[in-house]
């Protein structure tokens, strides 16, 4: 009879507890828990990805913590997360896992998913390397708050070497998974800058994560620069929005001020079921109302600029449009096609241009207004809706989800997927999209290009600061 040899699973002792993040349980589980109680409340409650640092906890454990403690309220659907971030010690060309079974901290063990790692390693920048991994802190630091706020789950680590974002982006595409699956991409900020340059610096990194600039991250703004151009890829093609959650460094967390580390926090979440927080959607209204009532009283636009403390939502890049009704009727709608300024100052900015800067209407009166309801729509990031023809476009046109851009040339159109509510049938949302762009409702050419995009849309009267805020 055939003898059956049983070996045992292979664990990654932690590399390095006591080093970064405490050795003992009891003071781990403690450190974690205080990161996470201190952290300020997202508003991101649903991330698929998400952006955190790994310095040691007690330099970037309070922003880490900003990052995943919204998680805990999804224990037990959270199953399996990917931990992706760069390499520090070994360089290298491609991506990386371990040979282990499971991850070892010492808050327990973590089981590997090798289901798909197996699917990864039939990519051809994709391979087993421990070595790689020797003394290698940025996926580990990870570990310990998932852990805390998930329970049981099963881990993806890999490691970037020299990859492209279209390396990163394709690895991350084959095990995207559904709710049941995390992206955390490990990363700090800038290294060893003053304080004030360290600031501005990082801000911008921020900003242009925000805008999915991936392009312009590099190695100065961000360690983890590859993982997170990865990520950003994917965010284009899937249409998340992106909220950043929290920007500090050393010289905040502990330390001097001389020479800092930069650390941010950032949360991605699709677009299309992306909903503010009731707060931030009244704050954004009530924002919508001051600029119309100051135009209406001074006929100029306020000069608007950002208070502290504000819910990251509202600081956030994005991209808005604001509609104003009159007894249903449409009485001014401007905004902004791409994001380029922070949401609360963009409402600002485009409520004041929707009472008076439409052309096709005659400025706001006081009067008017008093009768109007205002609505808020948030873009997302428009990205290229491929087609073979006219009849493709119009059977791919999803009614009462997208909205659209229709270019050829110089000539451009944009509906708000609140047009559908005119337009039901996607062949006339789309002849009338045309007329918008100043074409006629029947041409055609090899050179249209169209967008697509979602919103969140809500909305509320002008005259009634107490009423409810709709939703949509």
């Amino acid at each position: 009879m055939e003898q059956i040899i049983e070996t045992a699973p292979s664990v990654r002792a932690p590399h390095v507890a006591g080093a970064f993040y405490p050795d003992a349980p009891d003071a781990l589980e403690n450190i974690v828990a205080n990161c996470l109680t201190k952290a300020a409340d997202t508003p991101v409650p649903e991330a698929k990805v998400v952006i955190a640092p790994h310095a040691g906890y007690v330099f970037s454990g309070p922003i880490a913590g900003t990052a995943f403690k919204p998680l805990a309220k999804r224990r037990g659907t959270i199953r399996r997360v990917v931990v992706i971030g760069p390499a520090h010690r070994v360089g290298f060309r491609g991506l990386a896992t371990t040979s282990a079974d499971a991850w070892a901290t010492p808050l327990g063990t973590v089981p590997v998913a090798w289901d798909a790692l197996r699917t990864l390693l039939t990519q051809p920048d994709f391979h087993v390397s421990d070595q790689v991994f020797e003394g290698e802190h940025s996926l580990e630091v990870h570990v310990p708050f998932l852990q805390q706020v998930l329970g049981e789950f099963e881990i993806v680590p890999i490691l970037v070497g020299e990859a492209s974002p279209q390396q990163v982006a394709r690895a991350l595409d084959a095990i995207w998974g559904g709710p049941e699956t995390l992206i955390s991409v490990s990363s700090d900020l800038s290294h060893f800058l003053d304080y004030d340059t360290a600031c501005k610096l990082d801000r911008e990194t921020m900003k242009r994560i925000e805008l999915l600039k991936l392009e312009e991250i590099d190695g100065k703004g961000a360690c983890g620069h590859r993982a997170i151009a990865g990520a950003l890829a994917l965010a284009r093609r899937h249409d998340l929005r992106i909220t950043g959650l929290d920007t500090r460094n050393s010289g905040d967390t502990r330390g001097g001020k001389d020479r800092v580390v930069g650390y941010g926090a950032a949360a991605m979440e699709f677009a299309g079921s992306a909903r503010l927080p009731a707060s931030d959607r009244e704050q954004l209204i009530e924002a919508a109302r001051f600029s119309l009532r100051f135009g209406a009283e001074n006929g100029r636009p306020p000069e608007a600029e950002l208070g502290r403390n504000l819910s990251p939502s509202l600081t956030a890049m994005r991209a808005s449009f604001v509609t104003v009704n009159i007894a249903g009727k449409l009485r001014g709608c401007i905004g902004s096609v791409i994001a380029h300024q922070p949401l609360l100052l963009d409402v600002i900015t485009n409520a004041y241009k929707a009472g008076f800067g439409d052309p096709r209407f005659p400025p706001l009166t006081m009067e008017e207004l008093q009768s109007a309801d205002i609505h808020v729509s948030i873009l997302s990031t428009p990205r290229p809706l491929a087609f073979n023809g006219e009849k493709d476009l119009i059977a791919k046109a999803r009614p009462d989800v997208d909205g659209l851009i229709l270019q050829d040339g110089n000539r451009r159109g944009l509906f708000l997927p609140s047009v559908w509510e005119g337009l039901p049938k996607s062949e006339d949302f789309i002849r009338n999209l045309k007329r918008k762009a100043g074409l006629p409702m029947d041409y055609w050419s090899d050179g249209v290009r169209v967008f697509r995009y979602t919103t969140e849309s809500f909305g509320a009267p002008f005259a009634a600061a107490e009423a409810a805020i709709e939703t949509a």
